[in-house]
């Protein structure tokens, strides 16, 4: 090895020592934000940890995280690592398009970062805040840093998008940087957008658990819960705790005036609820068309909502409203709950969302899940309502049964003690001959005509049931005689008048038992019974027992 040669390596030894170390620190640095993202850090830990370790790396007193928010579709400072002084003038200031469009102008742009020398730029008619130290360069000379000058570097997603803005100020050397020191900035920039971006999808991640638990636990609950209103409502507390919507609405069909009537709510005023009882199947469905529908799910427009709708359906308008291409803004979201039979039976209403957004794909997977599990649940609800109506009411005609009158007499017993009862039995004659010569079917449709006719006639407080085949009875309380002979006058003339032909041939024969002090419920029961036949043996049509 030549002398020259060894003077030229000793030379260049202490400059690759210094590079060595240099990059050594800012891979110390990418682990350290690595493992603050690995550890589970939320997004404050991981900007906390992002400011310090690229301020500490590159030698910038000042570090500060313009994150951006798409719900404002503007730039929130999250994070500023740097003096009592700095942090008290930028923490929390808030910036919009406008203030950052002139500043990353290409002709700022040194090896991926922005930096704005300090008589490049007129800050007089700038909007946002700003941090000047106040005094000179510390060291002379075109490369010393300014107090007034600006460094930016754009805090990317994976995908390209605009995640935030990093900007830098104070130098610890004094000195502005060079472009291996910008490109250093813009790698460990890069790092922590991609960590950053990481704490963000972790949250929707966690997010997304706890829906998915919240709907594990309406799934269990479906067959505990004894009511229609639990079991909706139990739904609409899920969508609002785990996909974060402050007000959730169902909504079923009124099949008779085809209007939308509350269910179930969660976060709604009474009188908001209220509000919503005007809406109707047949103009909201006019919400259900296919530029709107994601995952079975229909996201629409203020400004496409409100003209099909109508303005008697406008009753109620968002408050949790953003800015920006996607922000919540008056938005309309319905999820139509579907029957087994595909008609429309009710719908899912989610409004005022925390996040401000326009909610994702998942979310509104989310929210068609929970649509069936309503579905689901009213379909229990359902079979349960059924099944206890059925327990004391007969499934043809739905009055009440035999089992139910034995109940409700000895009760009107004692509640008539000192008033008059009366129970009228009815059998009707020749019910046989229209089975017959017409077939079973024909005659449960007259029979349930029939049965219609008597839950119609009687009074308010009285009660209808058929306690066999063809034979029916009328409980009375407080009817003498005479008022019972006239409940069944209605009852004939109306069978005589009835549009039904079938139904103007019955002929049935009634046994009337009166009672004016407390009477042993069977003994009246075997009394109205008797007087019933008497009046068949004696073709009278009406008996009274004595």
């Amino acid at each position: 090895m030549t002398e020259s040669n060894a003077l030229t390596r000793d030379a260049h030894a202490p400059a690759a020592g210094v590079a060595a170390r240099d990059f050594a620190s800012s891979l110390h640095s990418l682990l350290e934000i690595t493992r603050a993202v690995r550890s589970g850090a939320d997004v404050g830990s991981v900007l906390d940890a992002s400011a310090r370790v690229v301020a500490e790396t590159l030698g910038f007193h000042t570090v500060v995280l313009n994150v951006y928010r798409p719900e404002w579709d503007d730039f929130y400072v999250a994070n500023v690592h740097g003096s009592d002084a700095v942090r008290e003038a930028l923490l929390g200031s808030v910036y919009d398009w406008d203030s950052w469009t002139p500043l990353l102008d290409p002709r700022f742009l040194r090896a991926g970062a922005y930096f704005i020398p300090n008589d490049a730029f007129d800050w007089s008619g700038h909007s946002g805040s700003r941090f000047v130290p106040e005094g000179g360069p510390t060291v002379d000379g075109a490369d010393g840093w300014h107090p007034n000058d600006e460094l930016f570097v754009p805090l990317e997603r994976s995908d390209g998008t605009i995640l935030g803005i990093m900007s830098f100020g104070e130098p610890v050397d004094g000195r502005r940087p060079d472009d291996e020191q910008l490109a250093v900035a813009v790698a460990l920039a890069s790092h922590a957008a991609l960590a950053l971006e990481a704490a963000q999808e972790r949250t929707r991640f966690d997010r997304h658990q706890t829906g998915l638990q919240q709907l594990l636990r309406v799934s269990s609950q479906l067959p505990q819960t004894m009511s229609t209103e639990a079991m909706l409502t139990s739904v609409c507390e899920g969508v609002s705790e785990a996909l974060e919507f402050d007000k959730v609405l169902i909504q079923l069909l009124d099949e008779e005036t085809g209007l939308l009537k509350p269910a179930a709510a969660a976060g709604w005023e009474d009188k908001d609820v209220e509000a919503m009882a005007v809406l109707e199947l047949d103009l909201i469905s006019r919400l259900f068309e296919p530029q709107f529908e994601v995952a079975g799910c229909y996201l629409v427009p203020r400004a496409e909502a409100e003209p099909r709708v109508g303005p008697t359906q406008v009753v109620y308008r968002s408050v949790m409203n953003g800015r920006g291409p996607h922000a919540w803004d008056h938005h309309w979201l319905v999820v139509p709950l579907i029957g087994t039979d595909g008609a429309v039976l009710g719908v899912l209403w989610a409004d005022e969302p925390r996040t401000r957004l326009l909610p994702n794909e998942h979310v509104l997977q989310a929210l068609r899940v929970f649509a069936n599990h309503a579905m689901e649940a009213l379909a229990v609800a359902t079979q349960l309502e059924e099944t206890r109506f059925l327990a004391d009411h007969d499934p043809l005609t739905r009055l009440l049964n035999r089992r139910a009158l034995l109940e409700e007499l000895g009760a009107a017993a004692e509640e008539c003690e000192l008033k008059p009862l009366a129970l009228v039995f009815l059998d009707v004659d020749n019910f046989k001959e229209i089975n017959d010569n017409h077939g079973h079917a024909t005659g449960d449709r007259v029979l349930a005509r029939f049965a219609t006719l008597l839950g119609e006639l009687v009074r308010s407080d009285d009660r209808a049931f058929r306690v066999g085949g063809d034979e029916f009875a009328l409980l009375l309380c407080g009817a003498t005689e005479k008022e019972a002979r006239d409940v069944v006058a209605r009852i004939v003339a109306a069978v005589e008048a009835n549009i039904d032909p079938l139904v103007r041939t019955l002929n049935a024969s009634f046994g009337v038992a009166t009672s004016k002090a407390r009477t042993d419920p069977q003994k009246l029961l075997r009394i109205a019974d008797e007087a019933m036949y008497q009046a068949k043996r004696s073709g009278t049509r009406i008996e009274v027992a004595a």
